[in-house]
């Protein structure tokens, strides 16, 4: 009789998949109540390498042209199709559902990220200007990358409403700090799994696992980080505790919907928008 080859889920950050510095782990359940794994519990000192790592990957990704930024993301998107079954299942497990539906989101997944690949060269078209000024000068407005930026994932939409949060925070050019569902991280791990195999950078994406009422508050006080999502947190007194210690270093936040989010809908491009700056050069027209 053969024995089953379980997997050993672990963090994501700097491109290397570490266990917690904390040798914790804890264990994830299915939709049903059945146990599917354990899952590293990240902490602290977790959230202080994740941000370093993040850090040292925003020169790069945001040195990058649009357009390979774009092509990046659209390889993420070609692999997560290669590997759709696997995640029709991991993500049914976590929230249960019938099969068809559950393709159907895994589907929406995979679009998404091809919908926000093609906006990478295009943001700065439609949201740039060359502004009428008076005197012999050009006046130039474009948008950059905030830099590094925390979100705290959807707790009920594995696969979509992670995807949703994490793509346009880094078709833009910012590197990210993700804190996974607690009770249902198993298909963010499996897309960190994605990500470290494509042409991503290391870095770019660093993904915690655990608890975020113990990582939350580090890193939105972090001094390193530059914005933060807030979109992952139900708690609307949490939220608040999070924004406060975000304000030490007058980080852009994104506060929570004040109900539930339909993942499905058109996203527009306001996540987009959340989390890049407006830069605006002068330049001597010629004599």
């Amino acid at each position: 009789m053969r024995i089953e080859v379980r997997k050993t889920y672990k963090l994501f950050v700097g491109g290397a998949f570490p266990r917690s510095e904390s040798g914790r782990s804890y264990p994830v359940r299915s939709a049903s109540g059945e146990f599917l794994a354990n899952a590293a519990l990240a902490s602290r000192k977790d959230v202080r390498d994740a941000v370093r790592a993040a850090r040292a990957a925003t020169g790069k990704w945001a040195g990058a042209t649009a357009y390979n930024r774009g092509q990046i993301l659209y390889r993420i998107a070609e692999m997560l199709e290669g590997r759709r079954s696997q995640f029709v299942d991991e993500v049914r497990a976590a929230e249960g559902g019938s099969r068809e539906a559950v393709e159907s989101t895994v589907d929406t997944a995979i679009d998404r990220w091809v919908w926000y690949a093609g906006w990478s060269d295009k943001l700065a078209q439609v949201h740039g200007s060359a502004n009428p000024v008076a005197g012999p000068y050009f006046n130039l407005s474009t948008v950059e990358p905030t830099g590094v930026v925390g979100i705290v994932a959807p707790q009920d939409s594995t696969l979509l409403g992670l995807v949703s949060v994490v793509a346009p925070a880094i078709v833009t050019g910012n590197a990210v700090v993700v804190l996974a569902s607690e009770e249902r991280p198993l298909p963010a791990v499996t897309l960190t799994e994605v990500l470290a195999t494509s042409d991503l950078p290391g870095g770019v994406v660093n993904l915690l696992t655990g608890r975020p009422a113990e990582t939350a508050p580090w890193l939105a006080s972090h001094m390193d980080v530059n914005a933060l999502d807030l979109t992952g947190v139900g708690d609307p007194a949490f939220a608040a505790e999070l924004e406060a210690a975000a304000a030490e270093n007058l980080k852009r936040v994104v506060r929570p919907p004040a109900g539930p989010v339909d993942w499905t809908a058109d996203p527009g491009l306001g996540r987009m928008l959340a989390f890049v700056e407006t830069k605006t050069v002068w330049h001597p027209k010629g004599v």
